[in-house]
């Protein structure tokens, strides 16, 4: 079964952690983008997410949000969690990074 409490890394070298769900599925953790995981001056940003019931699928769905504390941006993660047939689980996700917008005219490259 697939859970997301405890820590991750990606490819890239980011860090999260995430701590126990909740039994409605809610988490909250911590993240560290992949350049600044060596940078100890750098501050975790908060996240916040949810899960699929893992009792009702074994690969469960989950998303989360990332409020970056240093930039006016919040990242959305959406994704699933698999088990390998090595029992390993790996997540997969699809991300969109948003930062503020001075104005309407320029919401157009605000979203990543």
């Amino acid at each position: 079964q697939c859970l997301l409490s405890g820590s991750w890394r990606s490819d890239t070298g980011c860090r999260m952690v995430i701590s126990v769900l909740g039994k409605d599925g809610s988490f909250s953790g911590s993240y560290l983008p992949g350049p600044a995981a060596g940078n100890s001056k750098i501050l975790t940003s908060p996240l916040e997410g949810s899960q699929q019931d893992a009792g009702l699928v074994p690969q469960p769905t989950f998303s989360f949000t990332v409020r970056w504390r240093l930039r006016a941006q919040m990242t959305a993660f959406l994704g699933q969690c698999y088990v390998g047939t090595n029992g390993e689980e790996t997540l997969h996700a699809l991300w969109l990074l948003r930062e503020a917008a001075d104005s309407p005219a320029e919401d157009w490259k605000s979203t990543r």
